[in-house]
């Protein structure tokens, strides 16, 4: 009889372990910064990586049809830089796109893979080899054209290590004659095994701006914090040197509070491409 409860015991352990199991969280929480700015033709921003692991996305420029940014791969693959642009519609299937409705390669930079993609919506991303690293100040700057219904996004990256600006790619998709807008930055553990989740990430995003057709320039001063759906609470934001910056994963203690909309004061340097 003993045995038996002993047993039961023991099994009614294993499944308590398991259930709670079940409720850890698989990846760090997914954070964001929504910037506060008109619709523009070319957007600039800064990142710089003070904490990253394997499985990690900083996107410095994120807009209504596209993101681009860096990613730490893991598994021996390296770093890259990766621009990629969106079809319109909620699909996953990229073969389920009609040809005429599909975002178009119009050209790309020496040394960049170009392809589609699906499973967060569908379109065309480019991938550029280059290892970046933790303390770095990496240089992103997209260009949006109007062509009819479709608007051209172009990306360019700056080689530190070169002293020039990079081309990644142009693409073309439908936007209905929109230039750039919806500003945003992001921070994601795209690794998503369990381990990712107790490990922190943290990154600055400064010197934004967007310049808007009429070619005035506006800083980036204003951000609103947001996070996925993660049921997590270390996650955080606020000002670092001038700029925002957003954590996440691991011993992350939070400051600032989901929704807030964190103010920058303006810093007097010179514009992005002067």
């Amino acid at each position: 009889m003993g045995s038996i409860v002993a047993g039961s015991m023991a099994l009614l352990c294993v499944l308590a372990s398991a259930a709670a199991g079940k409720g850890q969280p698989s990846a760090a929480r997914s954070v964001h910064l929504h910037y506060e700015a008109p619709e523009a033709e070319l957007f600039y921003n800064e990142v710089t990586v003070e904490e990253s692991q394997q499985g990690t996305y900083f996107c410095a420029c994120g807009f209504s049809m596209g993101y681009f940014g860096i990613q730490e791969l893991g598994r021996g693959r390296g770093k890259v830089v990766i621009f990629s642009v969106w079809e319109p519609g909620a699909q996953n299937d990229p073969s389920s796109v009609a040809e005429d409705k599909r975002v178009q390669l119009l050209s790309k930079g020496d040394g960049v893979r170009a392809g589609r993609f699906g499973g967060e919506g569908t379109g065309g991303q480019s991938f550029l080899d280059y290892q970046w690293k933790v303390g770095e100040t990496c240089r992103f700057l997209v260009k949006a054209s109007r062509q009819g219904e479709r608007t051209a996004y172009a990306a360019y990256f700056y080689l530190n290590n070169q002293r020039r600006w990079q081309h990644i790619a142009t693409f073309s998709t439908l936007a209905g004659g929109a230039l750039l807008k919806g500003y945003y930055s992001f921070i994601e553990d795209f690794r998503r095994d369990g381990v990712s989740a107790t490990e922190p990430r943290r990154a600055r995003f400064g010197n934004g701006w967007v310049r808007t057709a009429d070619g005035q320039w506006h800083a980036l001063t204003r951000a609103r914090f947001t996070g996925d759906s993660t049921p997590t609470l270390n996650v955080d934001a606020g000002i670092s040197d001038g700029g925002f910056y957003l954590a996440t994963g691991g011993d992350v203690r939070n400051t600032v509070p989901l929704g807030s909309v964190i103010a920058r004061q303006p810093i007097a340097v010179g514009l992005p491409l002067e």
